[in-house]
């Protein structure tokens, strides 16, 4: 036989092999589960959305709050567990809690006295927070039901999660329309993006609330885990978190996360604060997709990146978590968040980046997780 002839028969073999391969492999393919989550008070079925890779690894939402219950990844030896707090039933989410998961809004973090002005009009907001306004108010978005939409191509699986908040909820001025889409892929990406319209002027400032312990929720302390924020500056507060103004420089303070860092070995230099609870300024252009934080726990091996188009991302390590059923038994430190957001107290800083969104816009904002392990 000739060696042309061998070369084309070994070729439609390797050929059937791969075409069998593919076939198998599309089997695996990405996939959304949804099953039941109980029943709010008022009589709504609410629903968890499993999103799968074709890994196996998996993102869990539900459509009350737009909130990520769940994030199973695997650590250096394959084994897979939940690194993002919170409840494994509905009751949990309808208590008070810390926001586990949640998708925040109108305006994540402090709004001063719970006050804003536009156009020489003063708007007063609900003070949840001391006298100030936190997260939304009393009933944010993360306490509201939102419509969902199941997403699937070729590449991601998720969610597209819709509210209408009406004019005047929580105090806030015009009806504003709200778009949360989660995605998730085979590169263990969590692509968030959030887009928001309105019919009035009004202030917006919408994230999500993730808690994370990347050696596994409940697994204890996070003081290991190694953190390097892309941030130079950090926003300056006084006693109660508001804003003076300033952003003054990292370095020389225990907020230097400039190079790789344990969160536990300045972590007690924060008396004030009983921890990080500070906004720090990304580096480069708002509006565009940049690295803003990593995060890395050595013992698992389990690491995360994450890229954000906002101004900002607040540090905070679990530092108010209360151990009882509020907190799904979680402790003080046993959780750190990192939450991609405007500045705090944004309508009355006029030197901050704006959050004012006016009928005919589109406030839009795009942050990535990417989960993935080191040796």
């Amino acid at each position: 036989m000739r060696l042309t002839q061998m070369m084309l028969i070994l070729g439609l073999a390797i050929g059937l092999v791969w075409d069998a391969f593919s076939q198998e492999y599309k089997k695996l393919d990405m996939k959304i589960d949804r099953v039941p989550f109980g029943t709010t008070p008022d009589g709504k079925a609410v629903s968890r959305f499993i999103l799968s890779n074709r890994a196996g690894n998996s993102v869990e939402l539900i459509d009350f709050g737009a909130i990520v219950v769940a994030i199973n990844v695997p650590d250096r030896d394959g084994q897979r567990t939940n690194i993002n707090a919170g409840f494994p039933t509905l009751e949990g989410y309808l208590l008070k809690h810390p926001h586990f998961g949640a998708t925040v809004g109108r305006f994540a973090n402090r709004i001063a006295k719970g006050k804003f002005s536009i156009d020489g009009t003063e708007y007063t907001l609900a003070t949840n927070n001391g006298p100030n306004h936190l997260h939304g108010g009393i009933v944010g978005f993360d306490r509201q039901m939102w419509e969902a939409t199941e997403i699937k191509t070729d590449s991601q699986v998720g969610v597209r999660l819709t509210l209408t908040s009406p004019d005047g909820q929580e105090g806030y001025p015009g009806t504003m329309k709200v778009v949360a889409e989660y995605l998730w892929d085979d590169a263990n990406r969590l692509t968030a993006v959030f887009s928001s319209t309105t019919d009035k002027p009004t202030h917006v400032n919408i994230t999500n609330h993730a808690y994370f312990n990347l050696r596994g929720i409940g697994s204890g302390k996070i003081y290991d885990h190694v953190v390097q924020l892309d941030c130079d500056q950090f926003v300056d507060v006084d006693e109660t978190f508001i804003p003076n103004g300033s952003t003054p420089n990292v370095e020389g303070t225990p907020l230097d996360f400039r190079k790789p860092e344990t969160l536990g070995k300045r972590i007690d230099q924060l008396p004030a604060t009983k921890g990080y609870d500070h906004c720090y300024v990304v580096r480069g252009v708002a509006g565009t997709l940049r690295k803003c934080a990593s995060a890395y726990d050595p013992k698992s091996g389990r690491a995360m990146d994450i890229e954000t188009t906002q101004p900002g991302v607040q540090l905070y390590t679990g530092n108010h978590l209360t151990t009882n059923q509020a907190s799904a038994g979680l402790a003080p430190r046993d959780a750190f968040c990192l939450e991609t957001q405007h500045f705090p107290d944004s309508p009355n800083q006029p030197t901050f980046p704006s959050t004012l969104l006016k009928p005919g816009e589109t406030m839009r904002e795009t942050t990535v997780f990417r989960f993935y392990t080191v040796k």
